[in-house]
């Protein structure tokens, strides 16, 4: 693919139901950005087998795609770039299950937005990745109101902005894992959990004596 080859190419079909097969394995940087955005009739999302992707590739991609449920079982892709995934299912309001994320290294924005306000989203992907770059988790679950449980986060050193805004709006989110015992990096866990549950359960490094308590730490009603 070329840059910005398909981008925007559907955006807003409100009646278009499939999507055509898409099986380009070398992509380019915005190639398939917005290409669905709207398309609130679209159920199915095609096969992506693309393992090497480019910046903004996927971005916005299925934004809005408000009765999308059927997705890749998941993206294969090991080497990431910059806010390749950004936004990519953001909105889609029937969603449940998200696609599998085998990503170890992560690159600038890789993922942020990439499930904001998938309302009925309740069970997160297996987040592996020990490597982390700046913003790859900004605001990736922000919203999802059926989650009751974040992935495992098992990266040790934070970069600045990752885990920002990761679960905000999470209301009935109860159980995090974190083995973080670097959060020095600026912003890193700014109000990641603001708006969770009142009550939960945080599991941390034992080695880490530095969190705080609130919005930008563990919630003070959490048991540790």
């Amino acid at each position: 693919l070329n840059r910005g080859c398909y981008q925007q190419m559907f955006w807003n079909c409100t009646s278009l139901t499939n999507a055509p097969d898409l099986p380009a394995i070398i992509l380019s940087s915005y190639c398939y950005d917005t290409m669905f955005q709207s398309c609130t009739s679209l159920t199915t999302a095609p096969s992506l087998p693309a393992t090497t992707l480019a910046s903004y590739c996927y971005s916005d991609m299925f934004r809005e795609c408000t009765s999308l449920v059927n997705v890749p079982s998941t993206l294969p892709a090991t080497t990431l770039a910059s806010y390749c995934y950004s936004g990519m299912f953001m909105e889609c309001t029937s969603l449940t299950t998200a696609p599998a994320l085998p990503a170890t290294t992560l690159a600038e924005g890789c993922y942020a937005n990439m499930f904001y306000a998938c309302s009925l989203l309740t069970t997160a992907p297996i987040l592996s990745a020990t490597t982390l770059d700046d913003s790859c988790y900004h605001s990736m679950f922000e919203n999802c109101t059926s989650l009751t449980k974040a992935p495992t986060l098992p990266a040790t050193t934070l970069p600045s902005y990752c885990y920002g805004n990761m679960f905000k709006g999470c209301t009935r989110l109860n159980e995090i894992t974190c083995l973080a015992t670097d959060i020095s990096a600026t912003d890193c866990i700014f109000w990641w959990l603001y708006g969770v549950s009142s009550s939960g359960t945080f599991v941390k490094n034992s080695s880490m004596s530095s969190w705080g308590t609130g919005n930008s730490g563990i919630p003070s009603s959490w048991t540790v």
